[in-house]
């Protein structure tokens, strides 16, 4: 999804980077301008003394980050090529057996392979009968993809603030954005740390919603061991090329609903009975649905891409956490908060919160550029969702005109309801992300993005004078 707005598979191509998450402690908040002379150094296998290079001086890093995404032709190719010689390339056995240990990865009973994450939640949206003057509750700290396929099936998306300390909606928010109107709620895991699910299930069981976890920068994270996308009534995944499972184009629904996810599959292949064939003609159509199959050979390369996926999430979680303790006592540096309850994240983003003060008002977009200029790719991720012209084109659609009154279609109206300051400051201030293929480095590589974080810090005063 996302006044510059870089889209999560755009962000993947432009910076080639990954994650960065801690929480700096409290006590830490109170020396924000203490300057950098008088504070102990962390650690570091470089010389932060030297110049910036932004100002001339030599970069702390010059060597290439983790390619991605991984291929390995010795381990990845047999069964691709099986696949593309045997010319059955429409769906068919090799889907469903990816389909079957996606579903085993996560403990979900079923799981359906579609083209992409964002007609995973369409998908699901529509098999919940989430339509025309429904509301769905979402954060807006996430990719339009999230919010695309509630504007698809006809109904109308309302934002729910976020906790800044986790970068997830916050539950506290909720029930006051809960009106008659209100059928489900979507949580997104975003940037791959889980959203406070035990939270969110009580305020949707009490409320009666359908919940629908968007999961796609989430593989493989989980609350008390139990996988995120099966909490809710549905979760969906996206394999898009940036995503930790990679496939290029694709996405699943996953799920423990039987009844559900049989009307799912008939929704992807053009509403044709459960079960039936790609490509079968004349047994009759039940039900409206659409073209969403996905190839064989995608999913050859998905199950290649799933043998690696535990280890590379285990080495994301080991590299997060060394990262943390590098960075952790940097002032103006508040790295993000895991629930108490997440047993493992998928940091398929790092985020870091960055409080320019400390950085002698150095602004973001500077400091962006001296990270950048050290070896460090970075960006300050989404732009504010919930007030963008997308929304409204939707709202002067023939079909919204017709389905909700003038009022309710009142542009600046639904940008006042819907204002979220706290994500608004995380957007437009504070939010600096890291890319997932470069926590699948070494230790010296942490050290790296460490070590330029600091150098900045100890420099701000030269730099703040940049534009």
């Amino acid at each position: 999804m996302p006044a510059q707005h870089v889209s999560r598979r755009e962000f993947i191509k432009r910076n080639s980077l990954s994650g960065l998450g801690a929480v700096l402690a409290p006590s830490l908040l109170t020396h924000a301008a203490t300057a950098a002379t008088d504070r102990p150094a962390i650690a570091t296998s470089h010389s932060v003394a030297e110049p910036p290079a932004l100002l001339g001086g030599k970069p702390i890093r010059s060597k290439e980050w983790p390619a991605w995404p991984v291929w390995k032709p010795e381990t990845d190719e047999k069964r691709l090529l099986e696949v593309i010689r045997s010319g059955v390339w429409s769906r068919a056995g090799v889907v469903t057996e990816f389909e079957n240990e996606w579903a085993r990865t996560v403990g979900a009973k079923r799981s359906l392979a579609v083209v992409n994450g964002t007609n995973a939640l369409i998908t699901a949206l529509a098999q919940l009968d989430i339509r025309g003057g429904d509301e769905v509750l979402v954060p807006p700290y996430t990719f339009i993809g999230t919010v695309a396929p509630i504007l698809a099936n006809g109904a109308m998306p309302v934002f729910v603030d976020i906790d800044p300390a986790t970068f997830q909606i916050d539950p506290a928010k909720i029930e006051a954005k809960i009106t008659p109107r209100t059928r489900a709620i979507i949580p997104v895991h975003i940037l791959g740390l889980p959203a406070d699910m035990p939270a969110i299930l009580a305020i949707a069981k009490k409320h009666k919603l359908a919940v629908i976890e968007d999961a796609c920068q989430a593989h493989m994270a989980e609350i008390n061991h139990q996988k995120v996308g099966t909490f809710g009534d549905a979760g969906c995944f996206s394999f898009q090329n940036s995503k930790n499972l990679a496939i290029g184009e694709a996405g699943a629904i996953v799920s423990n609903n039987d009844l559900f996810m049989d009307r799912c599959f008939s929704y992807h292949n053009y509403g044709n009975p459960y079960g039936m064939a790609s490509g079968v003609i004349g047994a009759g159509t039940i039900m409206q649905g659409n073209k969403q199959r996905i190839t064989e050979y995608q999913a050859a390369i998905g199950l290649a891409q799933l043998k690696r996926l535990d280890a590379e999430t285990t080495l994301r979680n080991e590299n997060a956490a060394y990262l943390k303790a590098k960075i952790e006592t940097i002032p103006g540096v508040v790295p993000y908060k895991l629930y108490d309850h997440v047993t493992r994240a998928a940091f398929h983003l790092f985020p870091f919160r960055y409080k320019k003060d400390a950085f002698k008002g150095l602004s973001r977009d500077i400091f962006l550029k001296a990270l950048s200029a050290e070896g460090i790719p970075c960006s300050k991720g989404y732009a504010t969702l919930n007030n963008m012209p997308y929304l409204n084109d939707a709202f002067q659609s023939k079909n919204y005109r017709k389905m909700y009154p003038k009022k309710q279609l009142d542009f600046n109206q639904y940008v006042t309801q819907n204002h979220c300051p706290e994500n608004d400051r995380i957007c437009n201030e504070e939010a600096v992300w890291f890319t997932q293929n470069m926590l699948l480095g070494t230790r010296a590589d942490m050290d790296e993005i460490a070590d330029a974080i600091e150098k900045i810090y100890r420099h701000a005063d030269k730099l703040v004078s940049l534009k």
